[in-house]
């Protein structure tokens, strides 16, 4: 029944400086309607979970974690030390891939994730 996500939606307290820090530092392409298609490729999926409100994987305090797969983790590290974006979490590497974490301009962790 389900192909997939049809959006993420969230409300910011600071719209224009939200757009630029995404479009900057995750180079997304963030249209005149404050938003942007991001078209799947293959090998490219989306993962949907659920963590109990106690699981310390990421702060109790932020209800939901942005996750987006990237090609190359290494050249991303390099693009996000070029601009000044501190990574949250270094990168780490298990049986599902590498990961690191960044944060948005209003604190919401973001793991970048290299399959």
């Amino acid at each position: 029944m389900i192909k997939g996500f049809g959006g993420i939606f969230w409300r910011t307290k600071n719209l224009e400086s939200v757009k630029k820090w995404y479009s900057e530092v995750l180079k997304l392409e963030i249209d005149n309607w404050n938003g942007t298609v991001i078209q799947p490729q293959a090998g490219n999926e989306t993962i949907f979970s659920f963590f109990t409100e106690d699981d310390r994987y990421f702060p109790t305090e932020q209800q939901v974690m942005l996750n987006f797969q990237v090609d190359n983790l290494s050249e991303t590290i390099k693009h996000l030390e070029q601009i000044g974006v501190p990574l949250a979490k270094k990168e780490e590497i298990s049986e599902y891939g590498k990961f690191v974490w960044i944060e948005d301009p209003e604190g919401r962790l973001i793991e970048l994730w290299e399959k």
